[in-house]
């Protein structure tokens, strides 16, 4: 499920000002732009918030979807060949056109099989044969898939290195390449959900240079704003499609367990293949 405040509100756009309250009356000397930098510097985090909350659904979608496959994908596919040999013996058994229309419809609705490309992606790498494959050429137990999600533990530091880190908080080019490159980095160790680098990285980050902060013009500070609610919109849209994509809806069944919901659709497909194989064994009779 899409993690709460996915669409935060609050984040200003780019022609609003800050509305202005008794509290906040400037004080003598304040600069006009102090109170429009403020404004700025909170939509920042605003954004950073939502980006981190976008990123985090983002990456258990692609764990959730790459588990959903390897774990239901051959019970699909048993169930697409068991509908095209019970098409096919209804077909030898009555001879209706009809029936064979359907049996080679069931047939041709089967996933082929697979190429050698296809059938030994991800099982090579730089050092050779991966640990998958080997397992499975030696006869030795496959390692179980990864988990559905980081743990707890990965996101808090992902989320600890996005906000301190984030290229948005930069304001100068040369810093935004910095940290947008330390990014890429981060995200690439919480999509594994290693921890180990992410301790690694917050490390270097903390000890690495600090962006220097500097008080931008009125016209930067709009410039900056209309820029913040562009990211922001575009970002909904992502966040829109995760939501409202198949495996989005499942993850929103089970936020908590998607493990147990994977199991709980597996016992239904075992259901459906065993009661296949009694309709195939009671045509073959």
């Amino acid at each position: 499920m899409a993690p709460e405040g996915v669409r935060p509100e609050g984040v200003p756009s780019g022609n609003a000002q800050p509305e202005a309250r008794s509290e906040d009356v400037q004080s003598e000397g304040e600069r006009p732009e102090a109170r429009l930098d403020q404004a700025v510097r909170v939509a920042e985090q605003a954004l950073i918030e939502f980006e981190i909350a976008v990123e985090t659904f983002r990456v258990e979608v692609e764990n959730f979807s790459r588990l959903h496959h390897q774990k239901l994908g051959p019970m699909y596919a048993r169930l697409d060949e068991l509908d095209a040999q019970i098409a096919e013996a209804r077909a030898a058994r009555t001879g209706d056109p009809e029936d064979v229309r359907r049996a080679q419809e069931a047939r041709a609705a089967v996933m082929p099989m697979p190429g050698v490309e296809e059938l030994f992606h991800d099982w090579v790498d730089s050092d050779g044969l991966s640990a998958e494959a080997a397992a499975m050429l030696t006869d030795r137990p496959v390692q179980p898939p990864k988990r559905v999600r980081p743990s707890d533990e990965a996101r808090k530091l992902y989320r600890d290195l996005a906000r301190k880190a984030h290229p948005d908080l930069a304001r100068e080019e040369d810093e935004r390449r910095r940290r947008e490159e330390f990014i890429t980095r981060v995200n690439a160790a919480y999509a594994r959900g290693d921890e180990k680098l992410l301790r690694e990285l917050s490390e270097e980050w903390a000890a690495g240079p600090v962006a220097e902060s500097r008080m931008s013009e009125a016209e930067e500070l709009y410039a900056r704003l209309e820029w913040l609610a562009q990211r922001k919109e575009m970002l909904s849209v992502v966040a829109r499609d995760l939501e409202e994509s198949a495996i989005g809806a499942m993850l929103r069944m089970a936020p908590e367990d998607p493990d147990r919901l994977l199991e709980e659709i597996a016992e239904q497909l075992l259901a459906q293949v065993a009661e296949r194989e009694a309709e195939l064994a009671s045509l073959a009779a």
